[in-house]
Formats: C-alpha cells, sequence, structure tokens
C-alpha cells in the first residue's frame, strides 16, 4: 500500500535551471508554456500520455507553480491500490470502522489540504468510487470511513492517465461527469521517441548526475550515443533513465547501452519478426492462450510488469492480478496431482 502513495514535504519553488522535467524539443516547450499558464490557477488539470513519460513530473511542477507550492503534494496510484481499500485510502478511516482499524487514519485528501493531490491511473479507479470522488470535488467534503461527521478539504485535484479519455468513458472504466470535471485544462504528455535532441539532452543529465553521486567520469560511447536515437523507448524516459543506470553499473569508463537493449530470446540471430512472435495452436482453449500470450509478453520485456501491461492493453493491477492467479493454479495443480498420482492441468478449473 505505501508504494502506492508518494508525499513530497513542503518547500519552495525550485528555479527553472533545476527543474526535474528538462526538454528542449518543440513538443516540451509546448508543454511548459501550458504548464506556466495554469500552475497559477486553480484549475483542475488532466495530464495523459504514455507509462513513462513523466506526467508525475509535470503534476509537481504545476504544484511548483501554484500558490500552493509551500504545501503537500501527494501523488495516489489508484490502479495500486485494492478495491476494497480505495475509500480508506482517499477519505481516511475511524478507529474500529472495520476489521484492523486500531486507530483512526488521515486518508490523503485530509493530508494533502491546502496543497495538490495527484490521482495517477484515475481510469483504474472503481466507478462506485468515481460517483464519490466526483462529489468530493464538487463540495469539497467528505466522510471519513465509519465517521458521521463530515470535513472539509482545500484541494487542487491533478489526474492521470496512459489510456484516451475518451476511449475510457466508452468502454465504461471512466464516467463521462468525471472527464468533464477533471479535463478542466488537458495537457498531453509526448513520448520520448518524438522528442528529438531531448534524448541526448535527459541522457547526459541521468549520466552527470550518476558521476556527480559516485565521483566519476563515465562517458557514454559513439554507438551508446546512436542507440540513444535509433532505439523507439517504449517506456519514454522512464527506461531511458533505468537504461543508463544499468549501463553505468556496468561500465567503468566508457557507457555501451546497446548490449542492455537486446531483447532475450533463444536465439540470438534468429529475425526479429521471429523473436517477437507467439504461435498458437488452433483449437488452443482461450484460457491457455491468454496465459501464453501474457507470459510471452512478460519474457519478452524482461520481467518489466508495467511495459508488459502496456503492451497488453491491461492495466497493472489486472496484470497483477493474472498472474497471481496462473501461481495459485499452479500450486493447487501441483498439490492435486500428488493426490491423484498424475499431472493435472487447472488454468480454466475457475471458469
Amino acid at each position: 500500500m505505501k508504494a502506492a502513495i508518494t508525499s513530497v514535504p513542503e518547500q519552495s519553488a525550485p528555479p527553472a535551471s533545476s527543474s526535474p522535467l528538462p526538454g528542449a524539443s518543440p513538443a516540451m516547450q509546448e508543454v511548459f508554456r501550458l504548464i506556466e499558464r495554469v500552475g497559477p490557477t486553480e484549475a483542475s488539470v488532466l495530464l495523459t500520455g504514455e507509462s513513462g513519460s513523466g506526467k508525475e513530473l509535470a503534476a509537481k511542477a504545476i504544484h511548483d507553480r501554484s500558490s500552493r507550492r509551500n504545501r503537500p503534494f501527494i501523488a495516489v496510484n489508484c490502479g495500486a491500490i485494492p478495491a476494497g481499500l480505495i475509500e480508506a485510502e482517499l477519505f481516511g478511516f475511524e478507529k474500529g470502522s472495520f476489521t484492523g482499524a486500531v486507530r483512526g487514519h488521515a486518508g490523503v485528501f485530509e493530508r494533502a489540504d491546502g496543497g495538490t493531490l495527484l490521482l495517477d491511473e484515475i481510469t483504474e479507479m472503481p466507478l462506485d468510487m468515481q460517483t464519490r470522488l466526483l462529489r468530493v470535488l464538487e463540495t469539497k467534503k467528505f466522510y471519513r470511513v465509519g465517521a458521521n461527521t463530515e470535513l472539509s478539504t482545500d484541494v487542487r485535484v491533478i489526474a492521470a492517465t496512459n489510456r484516451c479519455p475518451l476511449q475510457a468513458v466508452r468502454s465504461g472504466q471512466l464516467r463521462e461527469d468525471l472527464l468533464y470535471r477533471l479535463a478542466v485544462f488537458p495537457i498531453h504528455m509526448p513520448p520520448l521517441r518524438d522528442r528529438g535532441n531531448d534524448i541526448d539532452l535527459l541522457a547526459e543529465r541521468f549520466l552527470d548526475d550518476l558521476n556527480a553521486q559516485a565521483a566519476t567520469q563515465k562517458r557514454f560511447t559513439a554507438l551508446s550515443r546512436m542507440t540513444l536515437r535509433q532505439h523507439s523507448w517504449p517506456g519514454n524516459v522512464r527506461e531511458l533513465k533505468n537504461c543508463i543506470e544499468r549501463a553505468f553499473i556496468l561500465g567503468d569508463q566508457w557507457i555501451e547501452l546497446a548490449p542492455l537493449l537486446r531483447r532475450p530470446t533463444a536465439d540470438n540471430d534468429a529475425p526479429a519478426d521471429d523473436r517477437e512472435r507467439l504461435d498458437i495452436r488452433v483449437g488452443s482453449r482461450i484460457c491457455d492462450m491468454e496465459r501464453s500470450l501474457i507470459e510471452a509478453t512478460l519474457e519478452y520485456f524482461q520481467g518489466n510488469k508495467r511495459r508488459a501491461a502496456d503492451a497488453l492493453g491491461c492495466s497493472l493491477k489486472t496484470l497483477y492480478n493474472k498472474l497471481n492467479g496462473y501461481a495459485e493454479r499452479r500450486a493447487s495443480g501441483i498439490a492435486q496431482s500428488r493426490v491423484n498420482g498424475y499431472p493435472q492441468s487447472q488454468e480454466c478449473a475457475r471458469g
């Protein structure tokens, strides 16, 4: 649960030169222009863009340019909180309101009072909670779980999603009235592949930070600089940063990126389209095909569950639920086979 919520202590707005959201490309210059315009206002902002494109950093930049910058900035990942706990995390709960509530707890709407609350992956919030959220946004009042006293909150809400909001509305994942309430001022974060020279700028910045921390002077090889431009970076800025950190740890004086971006395969000499294809026999059960696709995609992305979920078009929470289900069924199947004395598949036994 703690991993789903992050809080930034009260602080003054940083100077532009130290911005955590650098970029010189036209696409990012437009983002900066919009942030500068909306930051000082109280308007609700909806940030859209692929995972890893910097939506949380953009939200923090908006907060830092507002009159609330000396108050808390709290980010909540709606997709990482179990449906049964999200109400308590958002609005808090009273002692004894449910099993395990040994003391009262302030939710993020209380803790962010006077500041800014980022609701990330808003399309993953259950629909019944979207209804409650809409009321809080309109009235600025709410109840803790198990409480009879209504509380007030003064919070600026910024929402973010890696999905198309209109498609989420059409598919029933997002209430249309909530979308219009959140998207007073929409900002789209461009993917890294569309940011041109920003890739080199970000890479140098990440490397400089690592050099400063380790008191080293490592540099990119010429091949690495070519790789920076040739790779599509499906994981965007997050993938770039993680790749450079891995290469930094492995490298001595020179940093090599290309070996870290090769896909793991049984035959490294196989054509790229063969390595990225999954063969499924006609007549296979749907549940078996789904599991094969999920596991192959996860292997393709070297165990990176967020990138696998993005590629599969599902939420990170859904992917975790699927994987946990496979593990439970595998354990159940092993136990059953020991009882019966022969292997037994239980992939579809529950549905």
